[in-house]
């Protein structure tokens, strides 16, 4: 029977999946580099996160392998972190990783001293030596007798490692609107024109960029054609879930056909959003109806039962990635009969199969994708197009109840803060334009939860529930995410209290992240673990930077406050970025995005009752706008903007005031005569 590790104590599904390997693991904690500093041993360090599917390998191979083990045990003192419970310490050794190999991902391998200095990095490491990538087997030892013989040579490529960490951010000028022009030919270069999306392979959904372009495309018509072509041929593609609806993580080949399966709450939340904006923008039914999947997928499947989200379904079940999602062609004829062949046309199933990777382990296994759209599909097969809907919608949902009776792949049921609230803002937006009341009854829950559970006694943000507890400290990611998510609360609800929560939040991520020397808000408040650097975060990658969401809640703050030291401190970051953003601005395009709103934001107040002009306004594509509420004289929105007295209606009768670059127009009392003033 195997004896488990110290790991076994621990919440993280990720850690407690390694709770019986024969490494003699420890979390991240100050006893184990005390014991590193006791026994005169180096540090193996191993982040992931529970649905990553390179980390089971890495798993499987070596750290259930007793040879490795031996050597783990002997030559090191070994540390699991689970990046998703603690980002902070991935921010620092990713940048190390990105730093020494030009690259990064998960698993990622750091070789430290005890006092937490780096000198070796990698991801996935094979157990022997593979196509030149050297093993586990080999290196271990190579370590050893370095650590042992030729200390000096490690000590001073960790000291010079540590040095490099620290940031310096050039202060410049703020950056302006002109950047956008530049943003959108680093994008346009890269667009791919066949299958949308940019770059080639790998390409990951990267929802934030086409919200960029969203925003541009006003300037420029051709955003908004890479916008459509992007997220038709994702909505097309495999690494859409065609049956059970959501977006898997990421796809391996340039045409989004074969996904890298886990399916994570962030991108749930981040590509709903795109499409609901996408929408907005062009009335596209196609768009609208892939929000609403993917938010009914969320709903339906990752919802913890006090209302919060879980954090991802892995990519594996039964030891086979995507083995949950694949078909057979003859699977698919024995379920639906004489829709079979439809079925198998519609979404391109092969008899032999179309999921080559899988050929040893499932022969014939399919990825179901289109590639047409229903309505030349249709005109192809000869029958109507409602009745086609249909049949296949008929035929999904009896091929989803087969489905569901598969094992199904494991869940990361924690919740996490920063995640979840970007899955609150999703629901809040769609709740608006869509006209939905259980969506946003579903963004209430969820915001109550983080404000009931995930806040402590001294009124910090924290980052992890896992059973029944929360715990760590709230990193920058965590307290901007849910300002932003509270404000879009607000705004699709009118509901105060939500709007009080947000300033009451952002008041506490100044007093306790910022630098306030160079401007900008560090990742960890200043009551934090003490790491080796104190990182500012800007790029926006999987998700957007902590800096950049915060510089657009700092700017809405401030137009609904009308108080400038809000838009100061917006300044303030766009500053210190300014140098860095400049280089490559389309790795920054939540911060584009802030920009955007400090370039020309319309404040729209309601005066009255509301006679269904938010039910207009929320319909329309306003990105850069606050809109606010007043009805009375004893209304709460008066004690957090008081300048809204002036605005109180002295009749029944609704008025409408908008104000742009400092001007207001006079007051609307039709939507026929609001419509012509937001043209």
């Amino acid at each position: 029977m195997k004896k488990p590790n110290r790991l076994i104590n621990e919440k993280s599904p990720y850690l407690m999946q390694h709770a019986y390997n024969p490494v003699d693991w420890y979390p991240w904690s100050e006893e184990a580099f005390l014991k590193a500093q006791e026994l005169d041993k180096p540090v193996f360090l191993s982040i992931g996160y529970s649905t990553c599917h390179w980390c089971h390998v890495m798993e499987k191979e070596s750290f259930e392998d007793e040879e490795v083990a031996e050597l783990m045990n002997d030559i090191f003192i070994s540390i699991k972190v689970d990046r998703e419970e603690r980002p902070d310490i991935d921010n620092v050794y990713m940048s190390v990783c990105q730093m020494l190999t030009g690259g990064g991902g998960w698993p990622m391998t750091i070789f430290m001293t005890p006092d937490k200095k780096p000198f070796f990095a990698g991801t996935y490491f094979p157990k022997e030596n593979r196509f030149g990538k050297p093993g586990l087997k080999i290196i271990l030892p190579q370590i050893k007798e370095l650590w042992n013989n030729k200390r000096d040579e490690l000590l001073n490529v960790s000291e010079r490692i540590s040095s490099a960490l620290a940031s310096h951010f050039e202060k410049s000028f703020p950056l302006t609107q002109d950047i956008f022009k530049i943003a959108f030919k680093e994008f346009e270069e890269r667009f791919d024109n066949e299958y949308g999306g940019f770059g080639t392979a790998p390409k990951f959904p990267s929802p934030h960029n086409l919200m960029f372009l969203l925003r541009y495309y006003k300037t420029e018509k051709k955003a908004l054609e890479m916008v459509e072509k992007t997220l038709s041929g994702m909505r097309a593609g495999g690494i859409y879930d065609h049956i059970g609806f959501g977006f898997c993580r990421y796809s391996t080949d340039k045409e989004w056909l074969i996904p890298h399966f886990e399916k994570m709450l962030y991108d749930q939340a981040l590509i709903s959003i795109a499409y609901i904006e996408a929408y907005q923008v062009t009335q596209k039914e196609i768009y609208k109806n892939t929000a609403e999947e993917i938010l009914n997928y969320v709903l339906r499947d990752m919802r913890h039962p006090d209302g919060a989200f879980y954090s991802a379904e892995d990519a594996d079940s039964e030891g086979i990635e995507g083995k949950f999602y694949l078909w057979t062609a003859e699977e698919i004829r024995e379920i639906l009969g004489e829709d079979a062949e439809l079925i198998i046309k519609y979404f391109n199933v092969k008899d032999d199969g179309n999921f080559y990777e899988a050929d040893s382990l499932m022969p014939g296994a399919n990825i179901l994708h289109l590639k047409m759209n229903i309505k030349d599909f249709a005109l192809e097969m000869g029958v109507p197009e409602e009745q086609l809907k249909v049949r296949i919608e008929t035929a999904r949902k009896k091929l989803f109840e087969v489905r569901e009776k598969r094992i199904h792949p494991f869940k990361d049921d924690k919740v996490l803060t920063d995640w979840n609230a970007l899955m609150i803002s999703s629901l809040a937006k769609a709740s608006q334009v869509f006209d939905n009341d259980e969506y946003l009854y579903s963004a209430f829950k969820a915001a109550d939860f983080i404000l009931s559970k995930m806040i402590n006694k001294d009124g910090k943000l924290l980052h992890l529930y896992k059973d029944n507890e929360a715990s760590v400290f709230g990193f920058a990611d965590d307290y901007a995410f849910t300002i932003q998510a509270l404000l879009d609360l607000y705004e699709a609800s009118f509901k105060i209290k939500y709007l009080k929560e947000a300033i009451k939040l952002n008041e506490d991520f100044i007093k306790h992240f910022r630098d306030d020397e160079n401007g900008g808000f560090f990742f960890t408040p200043d009551y934090g673990e003490k790491l080796l650097v104190r990182q500012k975060e800007i790029y926006d990658g999987a998700v957007p930077s902590a800096n950049s969401v915060a510089m657009l809640n700092l700017l809405r703050i401030g137009r609904i406050t009308s108080e400038s030291r809000y838009e100061d401190l917006a300044e303030s970051i766009n500053r210190i970025f300014s140098s860095q953003v400049s280089r490559y601005p389309a790795g920054y395009t939540q911060f584009l995005n802030a920009l955007h709103f400090a370039s020309g934001s319309k404040e729209i107040i309601i005066s009255g009752e509301d006679d269904g002009f938010t039910k207009y306004i929320f319909k329309k594509f306003l990105p850069a706008k606050i809109i606010l509420k007043v009805s009375s004289p004893d209304d709460e929105i008066l004690s957090i903007a008081p300048y809204l007295r002036n605005y109180l209606p002295s009749v029944k009768k609704t008025k409408v005031y908008v104000c742009e670059n400092y001007s207001c127009q006079l007051p609307a009392e039709s939507i026929e005569t609001l419509e012509q003033i937001l043209l």
